[in-house]
């Protein structure tokens, strides 16, 4: 079973490739199930004046869904499309991401922290806002707004759950008791709320050069039981699960056999090797 769960494409403005494209490169690769997952539109910046190529407009979100479930019915039987959105948690937006998720036949819907308040701590254009900040606080601030994403119910797979790290800004070794803690504690709500969490393989290629999230988190979700499922985080169809062969053998490595798949928000378990 090969599946890839996170892939974004140019409707979101900060990607490359057709919908169609990935699909294609997917039964090329021979995977068994593709997830399309764009990033749900803005809603508590203003797409006009904040940083450009963020999101899908919300007037396409729509025509977004309705491609999915055209490409979905035609390659029916050479691989099975899945429809998902990456959809932002925003502190105190909760209705409004409910209104969206709702609207639409989603087959999942990924709980991804990016912003803390208007800052998108994903964006490289952002990490100016890195510059005086106590790094323990930011990290502390990430993970309460990951763990209260979980509690929402909201979501079926919470998202590179660490992608603080990813441009390499982390607290003082002192501290590194602390951020065990909290991503610790973060795994314990995830267990709470009945959620998978993605090995998300794309960190290999960012500054912090290590999947999100790291290894040592995916040993403690095996020990607790937290399902899991991978995704490329692909922006490019040419990057469609990359890395996954390693994300897998992670995976192997500390005790997984199953992977989650979704149909309509329903999940199931699935075997797969290295």
């Amino acid at each position: 079973m090969l599946i890839d769960y996170h892939t974004h494409h140019v409707r979101c403005g900060h990607a490359i490739g057709e919908l169609e494209e990935y699909v294609l490169r997917g039964i090329e690769m021979g995977l068994s199930q593709i997830g399309l997952s764009d990033h749900m539109p803005l809603i508590h910046v203003d797409p006009a004046t904040y940083y450009p190529e963020m999101a899908m407009p919300m007037e396409e979100l729509p025509r977004y869904v309705e491609e999915c479930l055209a490409l979905k019915e035609r390659y029916k039987g050479q691989i099975d499309v899945k429809v998902g959105l990456e959809g932002d948690y925003i502190e105190g937006y909760e209705s409004e991401i409910e209104d969206i998720i709702s609207a639409y036949p989603w087959d999942y819907v990924i709980g991804s922290v990016h912003f803390l308040g208007t800052w998108d701590i994903s964006d490289y254009r952002q990490t100016n806002h890195w510059d005086g900040q106590d790094i323990l606080t930011v990290y502390k601030r990430y993970y309460d707004a990951v763990q209260k994403a979980a509690a929402t119910g909201l979501y079926d797979i919470m998202g590179h759950v660490d992608v603080i790290k990813r441009f390499g800004y982390k607290p003082v070794a002192e501290a590194t008791a602390e951020v065990t803690d909290m991503e610790d504690a973060t795994l314990i709500a995830i267990r709470k709320s009945g959620v998978a969490m993605e090995l998300n393989a794309s960190g290999l290629s960012k500054a912090c050069e290590e999947m999100f999230p790291s290894r040592r988190i995916v040993s403690e979700a095996y020990r607790l039981g937290i399902p899991v499922t991978v995704g490329s985080d692909a922006h490019d169809p040419r990057k469609l699960g990359e890395y996954l062969d390693q994300a897998r053998v992670t995976l192997w490595d500390v005790g997984y056999r199953e992977l989650s798949v979704f149909d309509r928000r329903v999940r199931t378990q699935v075997s797969f090797e290295i």
